[in-house]
């Protein structure tokens, strides 16, 4: 028998997370059933409203609710397709298929070599005495995964890359956040070291100066416009490139190579001050003494970089990792306002810089697809998901709360 104490204690539990779990039913779980039950209907611009005699439309879909008056579209009322998997299968293409899949296999097996390196890395780091090399065990994996990109890899990748507008566009964010996040992480760490050093003047100022991107990053529209004026064909770069060299520049945001190379600078250049904070927050966490006692020791910088700061640090990294990972993968803003996905390669396919979000944009807001847009997103989610469970994994960032 429950007492009246302990009621009254649950009750106070209850008044307390009802506001939490009322809000996550309305702003979370709601919009998901909502989005995946759309990924099975045929609306779109031509049929923007429900028919409510459908049982799913009269409980989901808010225009059936009391108090709407539901108009008619041109091309009539949304209902559920049959077979429920066509905007699935349009977004797809031949992923699924057995082409589809022996190729995908292909291009995992070429990652292989890189997670056995990395796992064989952290095995023999446990071992009082080394079996091979850090730098030996990195070499073999790396040329390994080089090879088997040379003779299968990149004819599998193609065909994937051609399959349909989902890998496309999937591929293509996966090379911006593979290529963006080390380099992000790298200059964040180099700008880290420099203002640190003992013999940097005004190192108050540097610090300054090297966090204005991060600032600009919160109108990231505006200054992104900026940037697009500087890689306009008759832009400050080309300019410059005529005054001083005599040189006409390439028209860089039409090439779709130079393009994603643009948004993959300008997104750098707003990002690398998130790591130059976290690094040094968490350098300036590490103990003097543990340096002091290096030096005594005989311990150069890189020494003393590789054994110390690299490995004290780590913890703290860990998670900016993982967490600029998926604001890469929500990359829109900066794409937007310089590129909108452009180039074009061609009538109903995505642009060269065409990112998840840019793609997903355009379904919605241009095309109006609806049905086809939340399918995409469906898969996004669900994939996005398996990341965030696989990175948690991995980098154990969850552990600590576990225990």
């Amino acid at each position: 028998m429950v007492g009246m104490s302990n009621r009254r204690k649950a009750l106070y539990v209850f008044i307390f997370i009802f506001a939490t779990m009322l809000g996550l039913l309305i702003f979370n779980v709601y919009p998901t059933i909502l989005n995946t039950y759309t990924s099975i209907t045929n609306r779109n611009k031509f049929r923007p409203y429900p028919d409510c005699d459908v049982t799913l439309n009269n409980v989901l879909v808010p225009f059936c609710w009391p108090g709407f008056d539901i108009p008619q579209g041109t091309g009539g009322k949304f209902v559920i397709i049959e077979p429920l998997k066509e905007n699935y299968s349009k977004i797809l293409g031949d992923v699924f298929t057995v082409p589809g899949m022996v190729n995908f296999g292909l291009v995992l097996l070429c990652i292989v070599p890189i997670v056995v390196a990395w796992r064989a890395d952290r095995r023999f780091d446990q071992q009082i005495e080394r079996r091979f090399s850090r730098g030996v065990v990195w070499l073999l994996g790396g040329s390994i995964a080089i090879l088997c990109l040379l003779v299968f890899g990149f004819s599998a990748w193609r065909f994937l890359f051609n399959s349909g507008d989902f890998m496309a566009v999937l591929l293509r964010t996966i090379i911006f956040v593979i290529l963006r996040v080390p380099l992000t992480f790298g200059i964040g760490f180099l700008m880290a070291l420099i203002v640190t050093s003992p013999g940097l003047p005004v190192r108050n100022f540097w610090r300054l100066v090297l966090f204005i991107p991060w600032a600009a990053s919160s109108v990231a529209i505006l200054t992104s416009l900026i940037w697009q004026f500087f890689f306009r064909e008759q832009g400050t770069i080309n300019q410059v490139l005529d005054l001083l060299f005599n040189i006409k520049g390439p028209v860089w945001l039409n090439n779709p190579f130079t393009a994603f190379g643009v948004i993959l600078l300008v997104d750098i250049w707003y990002s690398y001050p998130f790591f130059m904070i976290a690094i040094l927050g968490a350098m300036a966490a590490i103990p003097n003494d543990s340096y002091e006692a290096a030096e005594i020791d005989g311990a150069s910088y890189w020494d003393q970089l590789r054994n110390i700061t690299m490995p004290l640090i780590r913890p703290a990294i860990l998670p900016a990792i993982v967490l600029t990972s998926i604001t890469a993968f929500q990359m829109f803003g900066t794409v937007w306002a310089i590129t909108q996905g452009g180039p074009t390669a061609g009538a109903g396919k995505p642009g060269a810089t065409e990112l998840v979000l840019v793609y997903g944009y355009k379904q919605i807001f241009q095309l109006q697809n609806y049905g086809s847009a939340t399918a995409f997103a469906t898969i996004i989610f669900v994939l996005l998901f398996i990341a965030t469970m696989i990175s948690l994994r991995v980098s154990r960032l969850t552990r600590g709360v576990n225990e």
